[in-house]
């Protein structure tokens, strides 16, 4: 019996992982009837990655209130897994740039709700706490979440406060001593779906600011702020997290995790293909088929299709990405181990006409990339 692997990302507006793993096995099902399909949905830590942890590996859903980005109160849920030893946490839930509303502005959105949640995990008797960072309105480094639980980051007037994006520069010590006692022994992973630094030009303010809400003027101030950050987590922490690969992800949110929670920081997909063991269940596949929106330079950096094809490659299984388009700097994906990349769409159309034949394109592309393995995969 063939076995085939689906492990695609969501096509953004689209179509989600969940979607496209059912197109995917649909036709596997159809080409290859007798064979053996394993759908994994994936997810790098944006929105979605609880539901598809849920959906993976079975839970429940969590309610409770906390902050959201304006610090007002909003209802935020995150996954319980594994009997409640494993929370999945999305700090999109209260920190999401839809939660920003019509003011958005990164110098003011906080963290501190994805503290709490995270706290409300640790309460409920969570074990392992994976936090999934993207799609943030907020560039605080993190400090709004730790002020959540309990560090202390005091002025020059020694007067403790909740730094933002816009008062990183005013932090003159930060005092960890009154973490909660709640999060000893509790393992803390975060996902990450960028291995950016978390300043300079490659750093969280001058690549993700301006999608916030950010002017030119705001970004070298935000970018100065978390300068400033780690110059105080260094001396007050003996941390350097300038360079920590994921650093920068989310508003410097991943260098937060590492030097607050002491966190480490994964991709996503590698957090996901380690949970479902995945070396294991694809050792003898046919072929493993995954796939994005769009597959571009920004895809090489440990995202889904990054990910996939590194395992596919040790492996030595051949591995396809089915795609919505494919951008500029997608080339080196073959050195990772992709064997080929499929767009999707049948003629020439713009995104706003294409998006409605997501599902039918998808299920084309797939069909056709079956019918040549069948043919010649022998």
């Amino acid at each position: 019996m063939e076995k085939f692997i689906c492990i695609p990302d969501s096509f953004q507006g689209t179509a989600s992982s969940l979607e496209v793993c059912r197109i995917m096995s649909r036709k596997i099902s159809e080409v290859y009837p007798d064979s053996e399909v394993i759908a994994i949905p994936a997810a790098d830590g944006g929105e979605g990655s609880v539901s598809v942890f849920l959906k993976v590996f079975g839970g429940e859903w969590v309610q409770t209130e906390v902050k959201d980005p304006h610090f007002h109160d909003v209802q935020a849920s995150y996954g319980l897994v594994d009997d409640g030893r494993v929370a999945v946490i999305e700090m999109a839930s209260c920190a999401g740039i839809p939660l920003a509303g019509k003011t958005k502005n990164p110098e003011l959105t906080t963290t501190y709700g994805v503290g709490q949640l995270i706290l409300n995990a640790a309460q409920r008797g969570a074990k392992i706490i994976i936090v999934g960072l993207g799609d943030s309105c907020t560039n605080d480094g993190g400090c709004g979440m730790a002020s959540a639980l309990g560090v202390q980051f005091l002025d020059r007037e020694q007067k403790a406060f909740i730094p933002n994006g816009g008062t990183l520069m005013d932090i003159h010590y930060i005092d960890k001593t009154g973490l909660a006692k709640e999060l000893s022994g509790v393992e803390i992973i975060t996902m990450c779906d960028i291995d950016s630094p978390l300043y300079g030009l490659r750093g969280a303010a001058h690549v993700c600011a301006s999608h916030k809400g950010a002017d030119t003027e705001q970004v070298a101030h935000l970018d100065q702020g978390l300068i400033h950050l780690c110059t105080r987590i260094k001396e007050d922490i003996n941390l350097d997290v300038a360079n920590i690969p994921g650093a920068g992800a989310a508003g410097g949110m991943g260098a937060g995790m590492a030097a607050f929670l002491g966190s480490k920081l994964k991709m996503g997909i590698e957090v996901v293909l380690d949970m479902v063991h995945f070396n294991d269940i694809a050792r003898d596949a046919k072929l493993i088929m995954t796939g994005e929106g769009q597959l571009d330079g920004e895809s090489l950096c440990g995202k889904v299709v990054d990910g996939v094809a590194k395992r596919a490659k040790a492996l030595g299984i051949p591995s396809v990405a089915v795609v919505g388009g494919v951008g500029e700097g997608m080339d080196g994906i073959y050195e990772k181990g992709l064997t080929g990349v499929f767009p999707i769409n049948r003629r020439p159309q713009d995104f706003s006409e294409s998006r409605f034949y997501t599902e039918e394109n998808i299920a084309f592309a797939v069909e056709n990339i079956l019918r040549l393995v069948r043919a010649y995969g022998n």
